[in-house]
């Protein structure tokens, strides 16, 4: 039988990457203390690894394919193909950035200040070519971690990864730059990418992961309106793409079947019984296929 070999990210993006697997339709599960998880698909074989480490693997063909980020593979020169954006992280489903911070007293207010001075990051290759870019000479040393609390006694300043800048201002820090934004990327190795089978098990599961990326934040929605009020309840809906309508036993009514954001049914519904609408249902939405 034919095995796609699949790394998945360890540490801060594990848990949400087994929530997305889980709405895509598929059931992983991580058995303590070791590093390869089952998957509820015998053609599948799943490897944990640090995203950091992911697309060298990849590239080398011990992996077929995995999920890393984008700045891994940048950091990594890894010459991996990327089959798809999958925007998704442990916090918010918006992208990461690597940003340049020092702390909130420091004499350090732009990129030049940086001269012969010391930065701690993990992103040791991108922070070197983005300070040559600059014309900036500085020291670029490794961080094991914890990368935020360096400054000012272990380093100078620090370029690392944020979501939501919480970290930042709980160490008294303040952005100087950002030198890119990253997201999750679903990579795959040269060779598996151009062999016909794994392409296409690597393409059905983008394709299912995409689809429950899509239904995030969204229900379906269906309702039974009078032919008189479809126009007045019609304008109400935000739907997606054009709401499906479909005929009753009672001529005088039709079904009305369309996508919203959550956000807004606890606005909507009053709208929608007050235009007319009845037995108005909302269910959820595990994969929006396109």
């Amino acid at each position: 039988m034919s095995t796609l070999n699949l790394g998945l990210p360890a540490g801060s993006l594990q848990e949400a990457t087994a929530e997305l697997f889980k709405k895509a339709g598929y059931k992983i599960t991580y058995q303590s203390r070791s590093y390869y998880p089952t998957i509820d698909d015998p053609e599948i074989q799943c490897t944990l690894l640090r995203a950091q480490e992911m697309a060298r693997y990849v590239q080398n063909g011990v992996l077929d394919c995995g999920l890393t980020g984008h700045d891994w593979v940048k950091e990594n020169d890894a010459d991996v193909v990327e089959l798809a954006e999958l925007v998704f992280s442990k916090v918010s489903r918006r992208p990461v950035r690597w940003i340049l911070a020092v702390p909130n007293d420091s004499p350090i207010h732009t990129v030049q200040d940086l001269q012969d001075k010391v930065i701690a990051t993990e992103l040791v290759n991108t922070t070197r070519r983005w300070l040559a870019a600059q014309g900036v000479s500085a020291q670029v040393e490794f961080s094991w971690g914890a990368t935020e609390v360096k400054p000012p006694k272990l380093a100078d300043a620090i370029v690392d990864v944020t979501e939501t800048g919480s970290s930042l201002r709980a160490n008294n820090l303040r952005v100087v730059a950002e030198l890119m934004q990253s997201t999750t990327r679903f990579i795959a190795n040269r060779q598996a990418a151009a062999d016909p089978w794994k392409r296409k098990k690597m393409e059905d599961m983008v394709l299912m992961l995409q689809g429950a990326m899509a239904a995030e934040g969204k229900v379906g929605m269906m309702m039974n309106v009078r032919k008189r009020d479809l126009e007045k309840v019609l304008a109400l809906l935000p739907a997606l793409q054009k709401p499906t309508i479909a005929s009753l036993s009672d001529p005088e009514w039709v079904d009305v079947n369309t996508i919203i954001e959550e956000t807004v049914v606890r606005v909507i519904v009053p709208k929608l019984k007050a235009a007319g609408a009845s037995g108005i249902v909302e269910y959820p939405l595990n994969k929006i296929i396109d």
